[in-house]
């Protein structure tokens, strides 16, 4: 009965988007509807509550200001630099430059916090460098959506604070266990680069120049502007000298440094930057305002606890609950943006998965993996639509989509190492933290 309920409910949610109305209105429009079916119109007089618990929360901060740092490192100048100088490096693997796609996501990524402002900056300076060299457009293209996806895993991370805030787990505990999984997931983009490019040479375009060892040596000093960010945030949280939310402004601090020292800090560049955030993050507080009423309606009707003993009672073993959650999440992230698939389902899933013996924090890692990969599938994946939105001869959409199947195949492998071995996430916030 309950799975028809929720069947019935995300059916309804899908009929109301088709025609076009935002998701957050859609979360709205369902919650309301709902509540004063089954418990009347005094459900409406607590939305003003669920919308003052969202917004009045110190760690909701964080987002704003996580979102203008990843603006302004859009925008510093150092992306270019960062790039050429991991290209030195890395360029003589088997793949060429593909690896230098997923090595400088990642970097970006443990500053920007956001998927698609690192799929587009890396994109931007990516693109025509493989243009002219003859690689394979539908690799290219796949190696930078897939390596953007890092941007919300490797810490700091928009969506571990929104998981985070939902779930009432630590933010810090959330990003000490993104690391591992962070950059073990761009290991395995940068196998699997390795093992098409040995397999099919061609794939990997013409051969680059050789560089001294001096002149790469030379070229890290490209990194320290990335460096410097990196230790700001991450350096000040676990030091313990900051929270999440101070380091978030710390960061912000660090990049406006970094673009006056490159001359980029003028008035349009804090024009663009505040405009962009405030887009954003209007955005993002929309979903979550809408989602927390819609929840906080179902969870008045008792729909989250009699999903968790549905699941108990069915006597399934914890490994198979998580795939089984992993099918539902891989559906559903191809229809529901990211962040509005985590706030509508964390207080539904979140019981069972702890019901199941796994850790919140961990789960919080797991559910971040699966946001990643809802990213580049279609029809909704951002990631696929931000790549092809940068292409300047406009090929057709399926050559991203297609480019990014052998990433998506690592992600569902590392989801499938993390629910047989869970310390490959709890390892380091317990070591941290105790």
């Amino acid at each position: 009965m309950i799975a028809l309920q929720l069947t019935l409910g995300f059916g309804i949610m899908f009929f109301i988007m088709a025609f076009g109305i935002h998701i957050a209105s859609t979360m709205f429009i369902l919650g309301v509807g709902v509540g004063v079916a089954t418990i009347g119109k005094a459900i409406l007089l607590d939305f003003g509550n669920q919308m003052w618990t969202v917004l009045n929360s110190f760690v909701m901060t964080s987002i704003p200001l996580f979102v203008l740092l990843g603006e302004m490192m859009l925008r510093s100048g150092v992306t270019e630099r960062m790039y050429n100088c991991l290209a030195k490096w890395l360029a003589p693997l088997p793949g060429g430059l593909l690896h230098t796609n997923i090595a400088a996501c990642a970097l970006l990524a443990a500053n920007s916090g956001s998927s698609v402002a690192t799929a587009a900056t890396i994109g931007v300076v990516a693109i025509p460098a493989f243009k002219a060299r003859k690689y394979n457009d539908r690799i290219v293209l796949g190696s930078i959506a897939a390596g953007g996806t890092l941007g919300i895993l490797i810490p700091p991370s928009i969506n571990m604070i929104i998981y985070g805030s939902v779930a009432d787990v630590s933010i810090g505990r959330l990003f000490a266990g993104g690391f591992i999984p962070g950059f073990s997931l761009a290991f395995m983009f940068m196998l699997i680069i390795a093992t098409i490019a040995l397999a099919n040479p061609g794939v990997a375009g013409l051969p680059e120049p050789r560089v001294s060892l001096a002149e790469r040596i030379r070229s890290l000093v490209s990194l320290l502007p990335i460096a410097f960010v990196i230790f700001a945030i991450m350096g000040s949280i676990y030091s313990g000298w900051a929270t999440p939310t101070e380091a978030a402004a710390l960061g912000v601090l660090a990049v406006a440094i970094i673009a006056l020292l490159n001359r980029k800090l003028a008035l349009d560049f804090l024009h663009e930057s505040f405009a962009a955030t405030l887009r954003t993050t209007g955005m993002i507080l929309l979903i979550m305002i809408s989602a927390f009423y819609m929840n906080y309606v179902f969870s008045v009707l008792g729909i989250p606890q009699a999903l968790s003993k549905w699941f108990v009672g069915m006597k399934m073993s914890p490994q198979l609950t998580m795939w089984l959650i992993v099918i539902f999440y891989m559906i559903l992230g191809c229809f529901i943006e990211t962040i509005a698939m985590m706030v509508t389902t964390i207080p539904l899933v979140l019981p069972i998965v702890v019901a199941a013996g796994y850790d919140p924090v961990w789960f919080g890692i797991f559910l971040v993996i699966l946001c990643e990969a809802s990213l580049i599938t279609p029809p909704v994946g951002m990631n696929l639509y931000v790549v092809q939105g940068i292409r300047a001869d406009k090929g057709p959409l399926k050559d991203v989509a297609i480019g990014m199947l052998p990433f998506l195949a690592m992600m569902i492998v590392l989801l499938g190492l993390l629910i047989y071995f869970p310390d490959i996430a709890l390892w380091l916030p317990n070591k941290i933290f105790g």
